[in-house]
């Protein structure tokens, strides 16, 4: 939809919503539906709707008012897309997906499940020996995570020469020693597309080392970089098949990447009765016919809250608005531009990229070459000062925004592509600031360098 088009329909959108209030006590109170008649609708079961292939057109507007009676959260709207296997969609009868508010909140949610399971399964435990795992590319929710449910945070070192991911070695080795001092791992929190460095950890060594640890919970997070396995020449570098093979649960947020505005952070678990254990609670205020007969999915067992926001329209909208086409597309086009721009990083001999591309996110930081004439050793001290002088003169301007992290003592500079107008003509244009900062960097720094001392 173009710009008019969308100012169109919004007009058409307010005049339905008013003519929907003027209407509205002649309307019964109770929905006349029963649970499940989408999937007579559409001839197919709901939980397993796949997005069309192609864009649709009048979707807008041609939908019943009673349409909010339909479940919110059902995994197939984006599960099948994704290449999910069977085991995570509701039609398994075990497995299921839910729209959660966001990826760290899906975090907390699988941390209360496993902690849940791993105590029924070892009611000898004490909370204070259960241990959370992350690594220190991990997002903060790990830790966010632990601290909300007052549990250890271990956070296992990640090397540059592995590209910043966790592998099978590292994990082991962490676990072993853990285990000798007498603590409980209950659960791993791996990583597609890491925040700091779009580092995708080693699923299948993870999968294979948990093989020894049967009680330990494995969440996948790629909150950010999920959504590529749209597309499936990604799939193989987001491991989508460990994340079959191996995974407890997998999130990512379709909010980020995924066309959709906040929040909708999708949930997926191999057994859905791990979070319903842990999170059920049904008083009588809160029980229907449909839940006494056991034909509707009570969400609220599935997340935090007892009240749900109503997001899986929106999701539905999107996905029919663009098809699993028009999705792919906007996913590659990012991917497309990113790479686009490292290949003009690489051409600068004072820029050095420090990880691989991942997807459409690039690190890098200045590394003086050439430009940089002066007899001072460059150590990693000064290159940090270099490099924050740097982004903070990318950080005062009004026309550009970019991100900083630290990898492994490093300071770095993130680009990230991501919005859905964005061509090659702003990739220019966002280079372009960044040659003209990174050279006034490079020479202010060369005026304050004290070449006896080596520091700037």
């Amino acid at each position: 939809m173009d710009i008019e088009g969308f100012r169109k329909a919004g007009y058409q959108a307010i005049d339905r919503i008013c003519d929907y209030y003027y209407s509205l006590q002649k309307l019964p109170v109770v929905a006349q539906v029963q649970p499940g008649y989408l999937a007579k609708v559409y001839h197919t079961r709901l939980d397993a709707l796949a997005a069309p292939q192609r864009e649709q057109s009048g979707i807008q507007l041609d939908e019943q008012p009673s349409m909010h009676r339909a479940g919110d959260g059902r995994d197939g709207l984006g599960g099948e897309t994704l290449g999910l296997g069977d085991h995570f969609m509701n039609s398994s009868a075990e497995g299921g997906g839910v729209i959660q508010t966001t990826a760290s909140e899906a975090c907390i949610v699988v941390c209360v499940a496993a902690r849940s399971l791993y105590m029924r399964q070892h009611p000898d435990a004490k909370l204070e020996e259960l241990v959370i795992y992350t690594t220190s590319q991990t997002h903060s929710l790990g830790v966010k995570a632990g601290l909300v449910l007052g549990l250890e945070v271990r956070i296992i070192d990640v090397k540059a020469e592995d590209d910043f991911a966790l592998r099978g070695e590292a994990l082991r080795t962490t676990l072993e020693t853990d285990v000798g001092k007498g603590k409980r791992p209950f659960i791993i929190i791996a990583t597609v597309g890491t925040t700091s460095s779009g580092a995708v950890d080693r699923l299948g060594e993870i999968g294979e080392v948990l093989k020894e640890y049967p009680s330990v919970w494995l969440h996948v997070d790629a909150a950010w970089a999920g959504v590529t396995m749209a597309c499936p020449e990604y799939r193989g570098t987001a491991r989508l098949e460990d994340i079959n093979k191996f995974a407890t649960s997998f999130g990512t947020n379709f909010h980020k990447w995924g066309l959709i505005n906040f929040d909708a952070s999708m949930l997926w678990v191999r057994n859905r009765k791990h979070l319903t254990d842990a999170l059920d609670v049904t008083p009588e205020i809160l029980r229907s016919q449909q839940h006494i007969a056991g034909v509707v999915i009570d969400y609220r067992n599935w997340h935090l809250g007892l009240g749900r926001r109503f997001r899986s329209l929106k999701v539905w909208f999107v996905l029919r608005s663009y098809g699993v086409e028009g999705f792919r597309k906007h996913i590659r086009e990012g991917i497309a531009l990113n790479e686009y721009f490292a290949s003009l990083l690489r051409d600068f001999p004072d820029i050095s990229i420090v990880t691989p591309p991942s997807f459409a996110l690039t690190v890098f930081r200045l590394v003086p070459c050439g430009s940089w004439d002066h007899s001072a050793p460059i150590t990693e001290e000064l290159l940090n000062m270099l490099n924050r002088a740097f982004y903070a003169r990318l950080s005062a301007r009004s026309d550009i925004l970019l991100t900083q992290t630290v990898l492994n003592g490093m300071f770095c500079v993130r680009f990230a592509v991501g919005a859905t107008r964005t061509t090659v003509e702003h990739i220019d244009i966002a280079w372009e600031i960044i040659k003209e900062e990174a050279l006034i960097a490079l020479k202010d720094s060369e005026l304050k360098v004290d070449s006896s001392q080596g520091v700037i």
